[in-house]
């Protein structure tokens, strides 16, 4: 049997997975429409909302992503 830990371990550190944000797809008026809200959002500080922006392209009822 093992001593017990006395001490506090290091933390576990995991690796960030940072994604590049999606880019419309050229002609699609879907694509554009979320790129230019995301964008209005972006300038008004609404995070939250450029996230669902890129949640929704990347989820596009075409298909694109």
């Amino acid at each position: 049997m093992s001593e017990p830990t006395r001490y506090s371990t290091a933390p576990i550190e995991l690796p960030l997975d940072w994604e590049r944000e999606p880019t419309p797809v050229k002609d699609c008026a879907g694509c554009a429409e979320l790129a230019t809200v995301r964008d209005r959002a972006r300038a008004g500080g609404d995070m939250t909302t450029v996230s669902d922006c890129n949640v929704f392209m990347r989820r596009h009822p075409e298909g694109h992503y």
